[in-house]
């Protein structure tokens, strides 16, 4: 009778693993909150159009998407994340550790961060430096470094409105923020001989940058009916809403497509995907899934992802992410720098 026992348990357990190595049907995807509405339209017609489960998404942020990630390799761990930076060294050499050995970076496309508003507030034109003193926590005040005293645009620029600074910005596990304070604050501190022309990223906590979380949509509903607000954000949310709101210019250059594309726009950047490639076989259509988001038909001059915000990559460059993907090149860390 007990050898019986043994047996059944042992039956249970095999059972076990085996529904354990099949369990999940729908692929898991996690990250960027900027890349969030173009993964879920690819998504959505991946689940209309295939075979296939429509993939779960979540929007955690870049930041918090690359640590779900790298949290181990099995198939209780995303098999993507959506990234609006470059993944980091660190976060690369995490991955490493617990054993994701092979995985592919995906570019799709390009965005521009927006510094948005009301579109029945006066238009408003910035320069880096302006929009620096209107986050920094801390400011260049007669030569020397001091806590962020400005409390209107006019403050800082006599040519700006005498509005209130309330800017709704990314949370610090945003991608979006990251790319904000290197593009937008280290930037130009690192040529400003009142920072040591260091690199500085530190923003205010005094009430004029309220972190607004992971949903921008949220940020786009405080934009409609706050005139003098001011919101940071992903290009494609500036797109969907242009009925509500506008784009301030940065540098001289507005936020649209072509500006952002060729890189005249300042706050542009590129976007990206994760693969573990550990997974491809394992949960049923990651390989269907990424062939299709990086067809023409989304990701193209043409494509239908253009249509809700996203900058098409030039066609060689995409022609080269097709073919990076069709050999499964594995990322390596000299590719990050």
């Amino acid at each position: 009778m007990k050898k019986l026992f043994t047996l059944v348990l042992s039956i249970i357990a095999l059972a076990g693993l085996t529904v354990s190595a099949h369990a999940r049907e729908q692929i898991r995807i996690v990250g960027s909150s900027t890349v969030y509405p173009f993964s879920s339209y690819v998504a959505e017609e991946f689940g209309a159009t295939t075979k296939f489960q429509t993939p779960i998404i979540e929007s955690t942020g870049s930041g918090g998407g690359h640590k779900l990630f790298a949290s181990g390799s099995d198939l209780n761990t995303p098999d993507i994340t959506n990234s609006s930076r470059r993944m980091k060294d660190s976060e690369f050499n995490k991955n490493m550790e617990v054993g994701n050995k092979l995985i592919s970076e995906v570019k799709i496309g390009f965005d521009g961060i927006a510094i948005a508003f009301n579109r029945k507030a006066a238009p408003m034109s910035l320069s880096r430096k302006d929009i620096l003193l209107a986050v920094a926590a801390e400011v260049p005040v007669d030569g020397k470094l001091v806590a962020n005293p400005y409390k209107t645009w006019k403050d800082i620029n006599s040519a700006l409105p005498n509005k209130k600074i309330v800017i709704y910005g990314p949370p610090s596990s945003s991608g979006t923020r990251d790319a904000f304070e290197e593009m937008v604050m280290q930037e130009t501190t690192a040529k400003m001989d009142e920072y040591g022309k260091k690199a500085y990223s530190k923003i205010r906590q005094d009430g004029a940058y309220i972190p607004a979380g992971e949903n921008d949509n949220l940020i786009v509903q405080k934009l409609a009916k706050d005139p003098d607000a001011i919101g940071i954000f992903g290009y494609s949310f500036l797109e969907e809403n242009m009925d509500k709101l506008q784009g301030a210019t940065v540098d001289g250059f507005a936020p649209v497509p072509a500006n952002i594309s060729t890189g005249k726009y300042p706050i542009s950047r590129s976007l990206f995907f994760y693969v573990k490639q550990e997974h491809i076989g394992k949960v049923p259509g990651i390989q269907e899934y990424v062939d299709l988001f990086l067809s023409e038909k989304m990701i193209g001059d043409r494509g239908l992802l253009k249509r809700i915000g996203l900058i098409p990559l030039p066609k060689a460059e995409r022609d080269a992410e097709r073919a990076k993907w069709g050999k499964k090149t594995a990322l390596k860390l000299s590719d990050l720098n």
